[in-house]
């Protein structure tokens, strides 16, 4: 049985969310392998930008589990966002997403993927913005809007990633 979001304590959500970082970095980790392959420019550039966004979610993720320590030591937590209904709706990043032509025919590989991560680091700060909403206690609440504007800043240099730049104009 899943339950609603507004019903997880403070322990649970940053449970949740630790496994949502650690989750999404290595996503991002597969996506830098696999455009790093293609050993192309555009490709090996692609494949830095998850790199660099793999290695922001395992900042995340450990500084999440310093807070979890610091107020739960090593208390277990069974709850994982499987079992939180309406709550986190990140897409799921599957290579085959990447390269599915036939959905997207005039996008790139790289367009598509960046899409997908776009639409993962929405997600992301949206969930960040609600835990924020729904947490009274007030060092864990200024964590979140840590996170939340961190993730803001990923959705920012996504989509000027994905806006292109005027012909002739310096990259």
């Amino acid at each position: 049985m899943t339950r609603a979001f507004a019903s997880l304590n403070p322990q649970e959500a940053l449970h949740v969310a630790i496994s949502i970082e650690g989750r999404n970095a290595g996503i991002y980790q597969r996506f830098a392998e696999m455009f790093a392959e293609f050993s192309d420019a555009e490709s090996l550039a692609t494949a830095g930008v998850f790199w660099d966004m793999a290695v922001e979610e395992i900042r995340h993720r450990i500084t999440l589990q310093g807070t979890y320590r610091e107020r739960y030591g090593n208390a277990s937590c069974a709850l994982t966002e499987e079992g939180v209904h309406e709550m986190i709706e990140l897409p799921t990043l599957e290579l085959g997403d990447v390269f599915a032509a036939e959905e997207t025919p005039n996008t790139s590989p790289r367009t598509r993927a960046l899409q997908v991560a776009l639409r993962a680091e929405q997600s992301a700060h949206d969930f960040y913005t609600r835990l924020v909403q729904q947490t009274e206690d007030g060092a864990l609440g200024r964590l979140y809007s840590e996170l939340s504007l961190m993730e803001g800043d990923h959705v920012n240099y996504l989509q000027k990633m994905l806006t292109p730049s005027p012909a002739g104009a310096d990259k």
